[in-house]
């Protein structure tokens, strides 16, 4: 078995925390692999030295079968994590030190541990999760890019602009306003939710459509067969426009064209068995505590 570590620049760490992490690799005896931008964290924390075969970088390369990517970091640093595979259908776990963590739903503080006591006992269950694959005028000379959470058509500045929306070739609508969401059932919880999207159980095969201040009040988000081809075409007469896929975002021309579908390629999210989804919901909305004392 090997664990393949995965974090960010900007995330805190801890001596504390990372001496458990190999303690626990050493204790359960096995491989690991850490990303090059968390090398030299570590070392400089635990002084712990990390060789160079013990090092990813960008791609990660292949990796044995069993393997499992453990990210430690905030949500945004599990879809990093999930982008780095390229694909791979290695399970992926996250260690929340961020904030609220649909994702990385297992706590740092007294558990990182144990999230490798259950790698060794194989008491994770691997959840399989679409993913959204993006094709169009990037700018960049990448025609495809994938999304694990949402595409989102934005504005970049005080100027509205218009995303026509075609869905199997019909048109849905031209949304006016700040910009469109096409978002995952796992990202249903991420930028939809925020402007009014649904919360969607991740076994649904849908995507949401979700419109981003819509200078029309009656727009609401729709809900759409994942079997559907979605088709953008962006409009700005005055405001700069981007494309954001996850947490990359680079600047589109007005005119720009983009094809959004389900993608071939998936992820697999791992969690404890005793932890659902609607476990998540409860805990992280905080549905069902009373706050009126």
């Amino acid at each position: 078995m090997k664990i393949i570590l995965f974090s960010r620049q900007g995330v805190v760490h801890t001596a504390g925390d990372l001496h458990q992490m190999f303690d626990a690799i050493a204790r359960f005896g096995f491989d690991y692999a850490v990303n090059e931008e968390f090398a030299p964290q570590i070392e400089r924390l635990t002084g712990i030295s990390i060789d160079a075969a013990h090092r990813y970088g960008r791609p990660m390369g292949p990796q044995p079968a069993e393997s499992v990517l453990v990210c430690y970091g905030g949500d945004g640093t599990l879809l990093d994590g999930i982008h780095r595979l390229g694909g791979a259908e290695i399970p992926v776990i996250g260690i929340n030190s961020g904030h609220l963590g649909f994702l990385t739903s297992v706590p740092r503080n007294g558990c990182i541990g144990d999230v490798f006591e259950l790698i060794a006992a194989g008491k994770l269950e691997c959840q399989p999760r679409s993913m959204l694959e993006v094709t169009g005028d990037f700018g960049d000379g990448i025609s495809t890019r994938y999304a694990v959470n949402e595409v989102v058509i934005q504005r970049q500045g005080a100027g509205m602009i218009s995303v026509e929306t075609y869905v199997n070739d019909q048109m849905v609508a031209t949304y006016h306003g700040d910009g469109l969401i096409v978002s995952t059932p796992t990202g249903s919880t991420a930028y939809s939710l925020s402007v009014g999207g649904p919360v969607v159980a991740p076994q649904c095969a849908c995507l949401v459509l979700s419109p981003v201040a819509p200078h029309n009040l009656t727009m609401r988000p729709v809900v759409i067969p994942s079997s559907s081809d979605v088709r953008l075409k962006v409009h700005a007469r005055h405001a700069e426009i981007s494309i954001a896929t996850d947490n990359e975002t680079c600047p589109i021309p007005e005119g720009a064209e983009f094809k959004v579908r389900l993608a071939s390629r998936r992820f697999f999210l791992a969690v404890p068995h005793n932890i659902s989804f609607y476990d998540t919901l409860r805990k992280k909305m905080m549905w069902g505590v009373d706050i009126r004392s």
